[in-house]
């Protein structure tokens, strides 16, 4: 396997295609999956000339399975380690869910000429848990209710969450594909459960409010606008007001997992935000 170690010894597994001197984009994977859920993405835009890399983040996928670090400090530090490693520069950064976290930590403390472009797909920023300052977001019952069944019963658990919310395989007259179920739940499965458990805190609780408004390069902000995972009131309508560069495209009916039931329609709007 193609692998990096970080400064604490985990070993960080990634995927990484197409000419080294092509435009790279990467793309940072939701909780608790893995590398593999961006493959149409990275199939699509290694067809069209560019440099793909994709990661495991740490305690997922082929990655370490970490008993500590699972902290979205440490996910953008991890992300700077490998983009080191690869000497990226101008570099296009695709996230999803809580790689939306990561991405948008990440850019707003990355080297400058790393970065040209980000991505945030049904992103957890600003904050997933109801604030304050934030009061539309979720309860932290909702979250308690996810670490009581990642400690009852994993397995089940990620069975539950793509026939149901993740793809809006619950809602009436849905196309359900039992293939996109069967590889969440193996992708799910790969991972490391101490990690998972505590990543539940890292997407939650992250408050990213000023990793938003440092980031001046352009953001464009894709979102399901019948998302039950990352309820997008709570999240891109309020993202799109703390970036100074953004651009929020949102699609009715769609779900959570939206570039994954829809990908040639995620690929191509994706494709004019580089592009332009």
């Amino acid at each position: 396997m193609t692998t990096i170690t970080t400064q604490d010894g985990t070993s960080i597994f990634f995927k990484d295609w197409g000419p080294r001197d092509a435009q790279p984009i990467m793309f940072h994977h939701g909780w608790p999956l893995s590398a593999d859920d961006w493959d149409s993405q990275m199939l699509f835009f290694l067809g069209e000339g560019y440099r793909v890399i994709a990661h495991d983040r740490r305690g997922h996928g082929r990655s370490d399975q970490t008993d500590t670090g699972n902290d979205m400090d440490t996910y953008a530090a991890d992300t700077t380690a490998l983009v080191q490693a690869l000497d990226l520069k101008n570099a296009v950064h695709i996230g999803h869910s809580t790689g939306g976290g990561e991405v948008i930590r990440y850019v707003a403390r990355s080297e400058p000429g790393r970065v040209a472009k980000a991505v945030l797909i049904g992103a957890i920023p600003p904050i997933m848990l109801a604030t304050d300052r934030y009061p539309d977001g979720l309860p932290m019952a909702v979250f308690d209710g996810f670490r009581e069944q990642i400690l009852h019963n994993r397995a089940q658990f990620f069975i539950d969450i793509p026939t149901g919310p993740f793809y809006g395989f619950n809602r009436d007259g849905a196309e359900v594909s039992e293939g996109l179920i069967r590889n969440w739940w193996r992708q799910g499965m790969m991972g490391g459960a101490k990690a998972h458990y505590d990543c539940i805190k890292a997407f939650s609780e992250t408050d990213f409010t000023e990793d938003l408004e440092a980031v001046s390069l352009p953001v464009l902000l894709m979102h399901g606008e019948d998302d039950q995972i990352v309820p997008i009131d709570a999240s891109a309508h309020k993202a799109i007001e703390l970036l100074s560069n953004g651009t929020l495209k949102t699609y009715p009916g769609l779900s959570h997992g939206l570039f994954a039931t829809h990908p040639k329609l995620i690929n191509t709007d994706l494709l004019a935000f580089i592009k332009a």
